[in-house]
């Protein structure tokens, strides 16, 4: 019990910590909570620091959710405790303790949560989310209806419940911390191909 409570808070920990903040100050000088959407995710730092910060963001919140799931998973961690460090870990990067509970929207770190608990539906996924943006020309779309779709999908292929209300759970987060977009998706003033995510 001790050592999965001690996984929980490591993850949070890591979630937490802002990537594309830090990249931004440190290598561009920029801060991309005051550009752009003021969003601290891979596309605003890409917008408003550069594509190699953007993508270097991206990997990094991938990391985030990926390291303490795998270690949870390399340590034996039952199904429910891994899906747990999923959650502390993503809920670090949408209120990271660094920033007073301010955060990303999460779909990054998502990914990396679920790379080594679903590889399959995380493929489909990432076909879905391609296809959406390539049709509509907004990540932020691509984003929300990516993340309805992984439940689902990790429910077709067959994984455990567990993972299945992880899914649930994320999905629902990751709409709600897109609920600007979809005020401007509403209104019809959603930025083209990179939106405003």
């Amino acid at each position: 019990m001790i050592l999965n409570i001690l996984l929980i808070v490591f993850a949070y920990l890591l979630g937490s910590i802002p990537t594309g903040l830090l990249l931004s100050k440190a290598l561009a000088g920029k801060d991309p909570r005051q550009q752009g959407s003021r969003n601290i995710g891979a596309t605003n730092v890409m917008r408003t620091a550069g594509k190699t910060l953007g993508a270097v963001t991206l990997i990094g919140d991938v990391l985030k959710g990926l390291i303490p799931v795998v270690i949870a998973l390399w340590l034996g961690r039952e199904q429910t405790w891994v899906a747990g460090v999923g959650v502390a870990a993503f809920l670090g990067h949408c209120f990271s303790i660094y920033l007073r509970f301010k955060g990303g929207k999460g779909v990054a770190t998502a990914l990396g949560i679920f790379l080594p608990l679903a590889p399959l539906a995380v493929f489909f996924d990432i076909l879905f989310f391609a296809g959406v943006v390539v049709a509509c020309r907004i990540v932020s779309v691509g984003s929300i209806l990516g993340a309805v779709a992984m439940p689902i999908l990790i429910w077709l292929v067959g994984y455990p419940l567990p993972y299945v209300i992880l899914g649930i759970c994320v999905a629902a987060l990751i709409i709600y911390r897109h609920k600007e977009n979809i005020q401007r998706l509403m209104a019809g003033g959603e930025n083209k191909f990179l939106g405003k995510s």
